[in-house]
């Protein structure tokens, strides 16, 4: 069964509260550096807007403290101004979330306007799922549509006591959510195979859940980023100064274990003897790192073996980078790896967050068969986890 969808709802002459994601990276001046979420909710916008609706957006940006010095940069005047600029319409934005001018300007909004309400967590009955703040959110729509995949791991107001006070049938979920639910259904239920994940980023302890499911479906995972230096620490091989989680060598081994030949590890690394830019490099094979040295890309000869690998996949799933991609000299294994997956004919996902940000940055987003919005919704679904948010949107008839 599908969830129910904007594309059933009867939208015309009504106002549509749409819960999106616009949780976007800023620029120091308070800017938005990033605008792909918002893009990514375009789709869906103006749908409503093209059936005669009028939209009512909410969403959080950054983790406000409850200060309003400190809360300034958090409010969503630039954000406003990226969605007017973006969508090619006005924009009105107010400065509550609910409230006499968020009420004042929700009546007045005719057919086809836009109106962004203030960062709901500056409201604190948001992060509580407090049901009459929700009562009043509602108030202000006929009809609501979960388009925040990003959020969707999250039970706040706006995401499940909100959509609670609309009937059921004035419930649905957006294209962006749709197409990220579709993905992961392809992910969990219906892989092509071979399958192959890619695992990188620092922490084997935030990606252990995310292993353990995976490796019931997957027939390869290949591992990069500085949680490869507590596998191989976990296998008794100095690692020299690189990145280590001492702490849970226990669960690297029991990983180990688990996978057995399903676990790939890096044959050769980048090495340099500082984690920075400007310092001195060599790459070296086998699982062994020098003292004083740190492990901060995966090699030549990793890059030419997850490569292949990639191509003759039927389904590639990556989250983590393989090194510290930020840095130009450490970024070889994180950008071979996205033009791999750019390259392969599977069905290629990458899960948010810092993965998404490389693909972005290397241009190979449009490339690949999907980029999530959502880096811990992602993850957390990988775990084979559900949401009360998607819980609370009725199954289409």
């Amino acid at each position: 069964m599908s969830k129910q969808t904007v594309r059933d709802l009867d939208v015309k002459g009504k106002k549509v509260l749409v819960r999106v994601d616009f949780n976007v990276p800023q620029a120091k001046d308070g800017e938005v550096a990033d605008d792909r979420r918002i893009r990514a909710a375009l789709p869906t916008l103006n749908d409503i807007l093209g059936r005669g609706g009028s939209l009512i957006l909410v969403s959080h940006l950054g983790r406000p403290t409850g200060d309003p010095a400190k809360d300034e940069p958090f409010r969503l005047n630039k954000v406003a101004e990226k969605l007017s600029e973006l969508i090619g319409k006005p924009v009105k934005k107010v400065n509550d979330t609910v409230g006499p001018e968020a009420e004042a300007a929700a009546k007045q909004l005719a057919p086809g306007g836009i109106l962004v309400l203030e960062n709901v967590r500056f409201n604190k009955g948001e992060k509580k799922g407090d049901v009459e703040f929700a009562k009043k959110l509602a108030g202000l729509a006929d009809a609501y549509v979960n388009d925040a995949f990003g959020t969707c791991h999250r039970d706040e107001a706006s995401m499940v006591a909100v959509p609670e006070q609309f009937p059921t049938g004035h419930r649905a979920i957006g294209f962006l959510v749709e197409k990220e639910l579709q993905i992961l259904d392809t992910l969990l239920a219906n892989p092509k195979s071979p399958y192959v994940a890619v695992m990188g980023g620092a922490k084997v302890s935030d990606k252990i859940l995310v292993i353990e499911n995976l490796l019931k479906k997957v027939d390869k995972l290949l591992v990069g980023g500085a949680m490869t230096y507590t596998f191989l620490r976990a296998q008794g091989h100095s690692v020299g100064n690189s990145r280590v989680e001492a702490d849970k060598l226990d669960v690297a081994k029991h990983v180990l274990e688990l996978a057995g030949p399903k676990l790939v590890l890096p044959v050769d690394h980048l090495i340099a003897d500082k984690p920075a830019a400007g310092a001195e490099t060599k790459v070296v094979d086998g699982p062994t790192i020098p003292e004083g040295w740190f492990g901060m890309d995966i090699g030549p000869k990793t890059i030419e073996l997850y490569s292949q690998v990639i191509k003759d996949a039927g389904t590639v799933v990556w989250n983590g980078p393989m090194g510290m991609f930020e840095v130009e000299a450490f970024a070889k294994g994180t950008k071979a790896v996205a033009q791999a997956m750019a390259d392969s004919s599977a069905v290629t996902a990458v899960g948010g967050g810092e993965s998404a940000e490389a693909v972005e940055k290397f241009g190979l987003a449009e490339k690949v068969s999907h980029v999530s919005t959502g880096g811990g919704a992602f993850l957390e679904s990988l775990e084979g986890k559900s949401f009360n948010s998607l819980k609370v949107i009725p199954e289409r008839g």
